[in-house]
């Protein structure tokens, strides 16, 4: 008899999630991973670089399982880290480098998961003193979250780059449809808003 494996359930999300971001950068040039679509500079390869670093911090550090042996790269938490930048890759961060790093955080975050049970507790050295203490239930929630929302904004990125949409390959969730239609419903919203404004 099979019963329910919240754990399992839990990492389904969160692999979901990070495969539809790592998706978002299939057949895109270099330029098209790494330029800023937004006034705040989101862009498809930042987005990437950022989760690993939640996940490796997260499932690494906040358990006493640090994924780095020796030093960390610059953009990791240090002391006095450039502001934002692990939302962006620098110029000899490769896109290989990057999604490789994020599949290597997949594989410490899955370990870490596979080990501990869910009322596991660790401590996130970057939260103020009273709220440090934290379960992996907590954890695990909080970066499926967290993945989600930052594969939301690749979704409307890749969108602005090239029209691409969809959820997955091969699984885009939206309503069938083709240029023309989507242009004439955009413009019915657009009208709509305008009305609605006044």
């Amino acid at each position: 008899m099979n019963g329910p494996n919240p754990k399992a359930n839990l990492l389904r999300y969160l692999q979901e999630a990070r495969d539809a971001l790592v998706w978002k950068l299939d057949g895109l040039s270099e330029y098209d991973i790494r330029r800023p679509l937004t006034p705040t500079g989101t862009n498809l390869l930042g987005l990437v670089k950022h989760v690993a670093g939640v996940e490796l911090g997260y499932f690494g550090d906040t358990f006493g399982r640090p994924f780095f042996d020796e030093e960390p790269p610059p953009w990791w938490y240090t002391e006095e880290p450039e502001s934002n930048s692990d939302m962006w890759a620098t110029a000899d961060e490769s896109r290989e480098r990057i999604v490789g790093l994020y599949r290597q955080a997949w594989e410490h975050s899955d370990r870490t998961i596979a080990t501990l049970a869910l009322d596991a507790t660790g401590r996130v050295p970057w939260w103020p003193q009273e709220r440090q203490e934290i379960t992996l239930h907590h954890v695990l929630v909080r970066v499926i979250s967290d993945t989600q929302r930052h594969a939301g904004q690749a979704d409307i990125v890749r969108e602005l780059i090239d029209g691409s949409v969809g959820y997955l390959q091969g699984k885009d969730n939206m309503p069938p449809g083709d240029r023309a239609w989507w242009e004439g419903h955009r413009n019915r919203l657009e009208q709509v808003a305008r009305e609605v404004d006044g």
